[in-house]
């Protein structure tokens, strides 16, 4: 292991071990280094390379401190890491998306409130046939990201919300290249959000499958028979 990569782990080892917390300010550059046996050349690589994990906040003038450490910032290189896939790699996040969204409707049928779920239901029948195709793609991003909140696991959420996002583009292709594709995307969502209401998790996240499925299928065969153009499938 490189002397970047031990004190790395030495800063890591102070937050899980709770000597540093969510908000804490770092100690001084030359005590930390004292203190964890480095020098301050390691230190401040490590602490440049936790930055850009979101652990840590280098806050000019003022010091270094620990982030909030949530989900959502946490997993926000994740989502860099996504940005930089090519376009031929969509159906790769499909396949994720295929296996994160079911469970997070499973939970939500075991966990989401009454009111959420009249809530869930009113966003669906908020969107018809003659809908406008941004404010369907909208319209079904929040459907989705309502469901992961709901699910009550905020690193779920957090892991969908980062894929999701970025199959935008192809959802958008889609409603614009296939001619039933609006409708039986009412039908798919309503039949997903009527199994969570009812508090049916088996068929909540049947329907959730076979959602997302429909979706990778079409765009596997849109790209084999050249119907997605450069550019055409992915993106944030």
């Amino acid at each position: 292991m490189g002397l970047t990569d031990t004190a790395i782990e030495r800063i890591k080892a102070m937050i899980v071990d709770g000597r540093l917390k969510p908000g804490d300010r770092l100690p001084r550059e030359a005590d930390l280094a004292e203190q964890l046996g480095i020098s301050r050349g390691s230190l401040r690589e490590a602490v440049r390379a936790l930055s850009l994990m979101r652990v840590l906040d280098v806050r000019q003038g003022d010091g270094t401190y620990v982030t909030s450490l949530t989900s959502a910032l946490l997993l926000e290189s994740m989502a860099f890491v996504i940005d930089l896939h090519q376009d031929n790699n969509v159906l790769d996040l499909f396949e994720v998306r295929r296996a994160l969204e079911p469970l997070a409707a499973e939970k939500a049928a075991l966990r989401m409130t009454a009111e959420q779920g009249a809530a869930l239901m009113a966003h669906v029948e908020a969107i018809s046939t003659t809908s406008d195709i941004d404010a369907v793609v909208e319209n079904d991003l929040v459907f989705h990201r309502t469901i992961a909140e709901a699910a009550g696991n905020p690193v779920l959420s957090s892991l969908i919300e980062g894929v999701a996002h970025r199959t935008f583009r192809a959802r958008l292709w889609r409603g614009l290249d296939q001619e039933d594709a609006l409708e039986q995307t009412i039908r798919e969502h309503r039949a997903i959000a009527r199994a969570i209401v009812d508090g049916n998790p088996v068929l909540a996240r049947t329907f959730s499958i076979a959602h997302i499925a429909g979706i990778e299928n079409w765009i596997r065969h849109a790209r084999d028979e050249g119907r997605l153009g450069p550019g055409g499938v992915s993106g944030t």
